[in-house]
């Protein structure tokens, strides 16, 4: 008995594979990117969810970063940027479990000296 020689590959097959290996990816990376800050919430019993309106979300993580709307900044920055905006704004603050109180008790004692009332700090519920 004598084997039959090939003198082509067939890739036919390979293509079929990997296009729907490339519809999967792409899929589950559409679920991946949210565009969202990681950040490791507490946890409150009085928790609500958040209604959709224009809120100004100020956000500390654990390594001391802040950011204003999604965008890194500093307190100073923070300060300048409140003085524009009507003390009745709703103003959503995110501050990770293992940040430093001593940045939370800045952004909140910038949030009073500008006036600030409308505050809601994020947590999640147990």
């Amino acid at each position: 008995m004598q084997l039959k020689k090939f003198d082509t590959i067939n890739v036919v097959p390979f293509i079929d594979i990997m296009l729907v290996l490339l519809v999967i990816v792409l899929t589950t990376a559409s679920f991946v990117a949210r565009g969202i800050i990681p950040v490791d919430l507490s946890e409150g019993k009085s928790a609500t969810k958040l209604t959709e309106q224009k809120i100004v979300t100020i956000t500390i993580k654990d390594t001391g970063e802040l950011f204003f709307n999604k965008i890194v900044t500093t307190h100073n920055e923070i300060e300048q940027k409140l003085s524009k905006l009507k003390t009745s704004t709703p103003i959503s603050i995110n501050c990770d479990k293992k940040a430093k109180f001593e940045n939370f008790v800045k952004v909140i004692d910038i949030l009073k000296l500008k006036n600030f009332t409308n505050l809601s700090i994020v947590t999640k519920q147990e």
